[in-house]
């Protein structure tokens, strides 16, 4: 657990009477299976958590145990309640400084005792970015927070010299990435920030529809999205690139149930086109796809026309 997710679980128990484990999966961006282990980690840290099944259960912290929150400013507060965001997410946020002192002020609340331990947070850093990344360009998010906070209208130019206005819901972080969720003309859409070039607010407050939220939107946007354009690929992989498949593919990779054998497991991946199949090559012959019959005969092309540029010149 990154000391990050560990105050925002905190802060969560300690905000609540009761919350069920969808919920913190929901807030914190991960899966059932890491909440669960992390609440598992707090129990065996001897914290006191519980959890009760039921309509009217969940999972509770008993009051006084949780950090202690007196010390902070309601702007701290604030800050520490965007959860779900990595520590190169708040950087890029400006949000960074005040979450950090928010949490040196909680960590400073802790009672010493004689040979302490250092903090993890002291020994261990976490960067979760690729090697090798590009550096994203375009509208940063901290320059877009202000205006977007004051619900103004934005102009904005993506991808071209062509104004766009639009009316801002908030910003998204989605797969490290940051987006503007806005409406243009009624309609909701994603803009990728790293694309939007120029950008100037509006002396207008924003239209947005009514009873809509900046979630709600964008988890609309998000399935529509998964709706419109995944590609279900349907293969066998070898058990042992199971583990390497969930690192590459993630969530778009599920298991099915009840179909492991000796040597394989039943998996359906999504793609978000046909050309993007091509990201099964590198797992040769440990992947063997199925269905649909187009994304076989995809591979097939793509092995062939590997295998004709790597061929020995002829003799």
């Amino acid at each position: 657990m990154t000391p990050d997710r560990f105050f925002s679980l905190m802060l969560l128990l300690a905000s609540r009477d009761a919350v069920t484990t969808q919920e913190l999966a929901s807030a914190l961006g991960v899966s059932l299976r890491t909440i669960t282990r992390d609440l598992n980690w707090l129990r065996d840290a001897g914290l006191p958590v519980t959890a009760q099944r039921g309509r009217l259960g969940g999972v509770t912290m008993l009051p006084g145990s949780g950090p202690d929150l007196t010390r902070l400013t309601p702007g701290e507060r604030d800050h520490l309640s965007l959860t779900g965001l990595d520590e190169k997410q708040r950087t890029e946020l400006d949000a960074s400084v005040e979450s950090r002192r928010a949490l040196s002020k909680i960590g400073a609340a802790r009672p010493r005792q004689d040979h302490e331990l250092l903090p993890l947070t002291e020994v261990v850093h976490v960067d979760s970015r690729p090697w090798l990344q590009a550096r994203a360009s375009g509208t940063t998010p901290a320059a877009l927070i202000d205006p977007v906070r004051r619900g103004r209208r934005l102009r904005i130019e993506y991808d071209s010299p062509r104004d766009l206005v639009v009316d801002p819901y908030g910003l998204f972080a989605k797969a490290g990435i940051w987006y503007l969720v806005a409406d243009r003309a009624g309609a909701p859409r994603l803009y990728r920030l790293e694309r939007i070039t120029a950008w100037n607010a509006v002396d207008r407050p924003r239209r947005i529809r009514e009873n809509e939220t900046l979630a709600t939107v964008a988890a609309a946007l998000v399935d529509q999205w998964e709706d419109d354009h995944a590609l279900e690929v349907s293969a066998t992989i070898d058990r042992t690139q199971i583990e390497r498949a969930r690192r590459i593919f993630g969530q778009r990779l599920v298991l099915a149930e009840h179909q492991d054998s000796a040597t394989g497991h039943r998996v359906t991946i999504r793609f978000p086109h046909l050309e993007d199949v091509r990201a099964l090559l590198p797992f040769g012959s440990a992947i063997t796809v199925h269905g649909p019959t187009e994304a076989r005969a995809h591979l097939h092309d793509l092995a062939t026309s590997l295998a004709h540029h790597y061929a020995p010149p002829a003799a």
